[in-house]
């Protein structure tokens, strides 16, 4: 993820609720019914905003923040102070990332309730959660050693790999499925999913045409912009085609004038300037993409063209796939072309 509006010199949106920020375990009432929670997670996004929206027989919670004790005693004491009475029915998560999906088993076990997801990212969820230390696939490596990554890296790779689950409270053995423009009643109004594709397999977006607003998730940030990128699972994949095809796809069915809850930083108006920046980001760094690839470079070399931060250890493996996506992105269109050496590393030039 990286600051958007930093290129455009101005951030055309307006911001809602500032100063009502949620501390954790509290709440505060964004529209009819609607209550904004805010958690704590560690790294630099510190926090993700979350979403309890009163049903019509008891609660339902949008996405449930990463696996903690301290985030479960704040849930904690939500439920002791804000249900007025009344139990949690159903748990949606938006996509599959821990942030959003750590508690949903926990909550659903609790409560006995159901959890609500699209197909393809729930059983990533699941896959990705039952992976352990010790299961570091041969293709993944290779998949990284193509990309640059260097023996010591590598080593790294190995080090980190199966903590997904560590952050992932056990998911039911089933789920509701929510697919592409489906309607939910939550609390007697109609909700519309809105599928997004490039962050995660298939992001759910909750689109309440009666209280004008969106509950965006990941896809619709307001500062910075989604990661997305390529997986050693899916080693072909071009999800940045993906994202910007829902992005206009998103600005043509919804309208402009919704509030957007997304699931980190500020709640803001501005919902199609907001589409129209993320799509002119990445089209300005597939063009700098091509400048760079003047002379043939790795995946790992091209960070300088897709990111203004300094890309550090934490960062170095989303960063990776990210430049792969924008290099999967640019030979689709034929900007650029890509050779393996004799050591199974890619090297990508101008075409």
């Amino acid at each position: 993820m990286t600051d958007n509006f930093s290129r455009r010199g101005f951030d055309p949106l307006t911001y809602q609720f500032e100063a009502d920020t949620p501390k954790p375990g509290e709440v505060f009432e964004v529209a009819e019914g609607v209550f904004w929670v805010r958690m704590p997670m560690p790294g630099r996004l510190d926090h993700i905003n979350l979403w309890l929206l009163r049903d019509v027989d008891g609660w339902t919670i949008v996405d449930t923040g990463i696996f903690t004790k301290e985030v479960q005693k704040h849930w904690l004491q939500i439920f002791d102070r804000c249900l007025e009475g009344k139990p949690i029915t159903r748990v949606i998560a938006t996509h599959l990332h821990t942030d959003h999906t750590g508690n949903a088993g926990w909550i659903t076990t609790e409560w006995g309730c159901e959890l609500w997801m699209s197909r393809a990212d729930f059983y990533m969820c699941k896959v990705m959660g039952a992976d352990g230390p010790s299961d570091v696939p041969d293709d993944a490596i290779r998949f990284y050693r193509r990309a640059g990554f260097s023996d010591e890296r590598l080593e790294r790779y190995r080090e980190r790999f199966g903590k997904f689950g560590a952050s992932l409270a056990p998911l039911p053995a089933g789920y509701q499925r929510i697919q592409d423009g489906q309607y939910i009643n939550i609390g007697g109004r109609e909700w519309r999913s809105v599928i997004g594709h490039g962050h995660s397999p298939e992001h759910v977006s909750l689109y309440c045409p009666e209280l004008k607003l969106v509950i965006g998730g990941d896809m619709l940030l307001p500062k910075i912009t989604p990661n997305v990128s390529v997986q050693p699972s899916e080693p072909k994949a071009n999800p940045l085609r993906e994202f910007l095809n829902s992005c206009d796809r998103m600005r043509q069915q919804l309208p402009p004038d919704l509030l957007v809850l997304p699931a980190h930083e500020s709640l803001y108006l501005g919902l199609h300037e907001r589409l129209t920046a993320l799509v002119d980001w990445h089209e300005v760094a597939l063009e700098k993409l091509y400048d760079l690839c003047k002379e043939p470079k790795r995946a790992v070399d091209v960070f300088p063209a897709i990111f203004k931060s300094q890309i550090t250890d934490m960062s170095f493996f989303p960063a990776t796939g990210e430049s792969i996506a924008h290099l999967h992105c640019a030979e689709d269109r034929r900007m650029l072309t890509v050779e393996e050496d004799n050591h199974g590393v890619a090297w990508w030039r101008q075409a």
